[in-house]
């Protein structure tokens, strides 16, 4: 049975400005600097760099403006509005519908021209010769080698794909054949299909000294042995002193574990970092300034505001001439909205991190991470009297340059635990204390998750075991056994 009824309810919902406002807040300055450049082109209303002043321009385009508003002024209604605003030069900003998400944004990255890992091996093999179906079988294998210079499929999988894909029909005995060449390429073990034969080909290709030799019989013959540090079974094994194996585990160290990330081709992508802010001390008191590059000088074309001008004063106005009008007005408007919303960006980012830098003052003054209260974006979101959202925008994607180095604001979001006074101290207080005492243990016998909570409890920080344990992995610090060294 189908029912009308009428249902009332409240919904906020962003217009198309406050969109495009939030997504400036968020850009970092490089990509808010490619923002203002594309601006500056769509929009021959805005010009950049300063303005020389004129006694009566300010009032000039102000009237101009203004009488453009009043119907008795200039009579639009012979003008067709909708045609006009199907303009292709119509800013992006005036046609965004609100049903905005992150998933929208277009995120662009400049990459440098160059050599790909994949060519740079392919012009390797160039070198050798081949048959046509070895070079067929040598490329394919090129091809399926990843990032880390691995190879992670099975040769029975590689034969069977041949066969599909590049009608080349073969056996895995003459895959590991061709595999082997693709081994001798640069960097040394490349093309490895495990950790063990990627440390095990590099080791064969360098000088055999008795510590090389020994280095290679302890990845062939006992890597698991090796990988779970059992050293005494080690010594026993080969019978050799605690001196040697020393020796041996030092050349195994100066290995490359991920040899695709030793390639220095300029294909990567380029990014470089540039602070938003800078936090200076000057005579004991901080002081915040804002990145030059985030307060561009803006202003409304001289040009344009001639041209409304000319229209007010000509005694006939024609049907073009009034199309013209409504070009140059959405122009203006568009052009003064985007001044604005600069100027309201500046304000937000400024403020933003002036309630960061005053309420973690102790950190900035000192540079000691212990010193840094326990912050969440609620509570400066508070402070400052705006959305927890813009905050967010705010904190996850800009950085400002310090004392003590260029720092990622969010870095200085922490949550908060009691310690034995009671007081609230920030987590990240507590991993620069696990990380340093860590650091301090006896290596031959590092500290296990139970020990180092007890030191922890000894220090004021009683928290449980299983907490060390997630602690220790954010801080990327492997478990006590794979810590020890002899």
């Amino acid at each position: 049975m189908l029912k009308q009824y009428l249902q009332f309810k409240l919904s906020q919902k962003l217009s198309p400005q406050q969109i495009q406002l939030m997504k400036l807040i968020q850009l970092p300055t490089q990509a808010f600097e490619q923002r203002l450049k594309q601006e500056l082109e769509e929009n021959p209303a805005l010009e950049g760099g300063k303005e020389e002043h004129d006694s009566d321009y300010d009032s000039d385009l102000d009237n101009s403006t203004d009488d453009f508003n009043d119907n008795e002024t200039i009579n639009t209604e012979d003008i067709n509005v909708d045609e006009y605003l199907s303009d292709d030069e119509i800013p992006d900003y005036r046609t965004q519908v609100n049903n905005y998400s992150s998933d929208d944004e277009e995120k662009t990255m400049p990459y440098a021209a160059g050599t790909s890992f994949t060519q740079h091996l392919i012009n390797q093999l160039n070198t050798y010769r081949l048959s046509d179906e070895e070079r067929d079988i040598a490329e394919f294998l090129v091809g399926s080698v990843d990032e880390s210079g691995y190879i992670r499929r099975s040769l029975s999988d590689i034969t069977d794909d041949l066969a599909f894909t590049q009608n080349v029909y073969t056996d895995e005995e003459k895959v590991a054949s061709v595999l082997r060449i693709v081994h001798q390429l640069d960097p040394a073990g490349v093309g490895a299909r495990s950790l063990q034969e990627c440390l095990s080909i590099q080791l064969h290709r360098k000088e055999k000294t008795p510590d090389c030799e020994l280095a290679i019989n302890i990845i062939d013959n006992a890597f698991d042995q090796f990988t779970k540090k059992h050293y005494q079974k080690l010594i026993q094994k080969f019978d050799i002193s605690e001196a040697q194996l020393k020796d041996a585990i030092s050349e195994i160290e100066h290995l490359n574990p991920k040899p695709g990330g030793s390639y220095a081709g300029n294909n990567r992508i380029v990014e470089h970092v540039v602070p938003d802010f800078a936090i200076k001390i000057v005579d004991g008191e901080l002081e915040l300034t804002l990145n030059g590059r985030n307060a561009p000088e803006l202003h409304v074309s001289r040009e344009y505001n001639n041209m409304l001008k000319g229209y007010k004063d000509s005694k006939e106005k024609s049907s073009s001439q009034k199309d013209a009008v409504i070009f140059i007005k959405q122009k203006l408007d568009a052009a003064k909205w985007f001044i604005e919303a600069i100027k309201q960006r500046q304000q937000t980012l400024f403020v933003t991190m002036s309630a960061i830098m005053h309420y973690q003052s102790e950190y900035f003054l000192t540079g000691d991470e212990r010193n840094l209260k326990p912050m969440i974006l609620k509570d400066i979101a508070d402070e400052i009297s705006m959305d927890v959202s813009t905050v967010s925008r705010v904190a996850n994607s800009k950085y400002v340059d310090t004392p003590y180095g260029t720092k990622l604001i969010k870095e200085f979001f922490s949550e908060s635990m009691k310690n034995d006074q009671g007081e609230d101290v920030s987590t990240r207080e507590i991993k620069k204390i696990l990380e340093t005492v860590i650091e301090e243990e006896d290596k031959r016998k590092p500290l296990t998750d139970e020990a180092l909570a007890s030191i922890l409890k000894e220090k004021g920080y009683p928290i449980a075991r299983r907490t060390v344990a997630k602690y220790r992995e954010q801080l990327d610090i492997p478990v006590a056994r794979l810590r020890k060294k002899i």
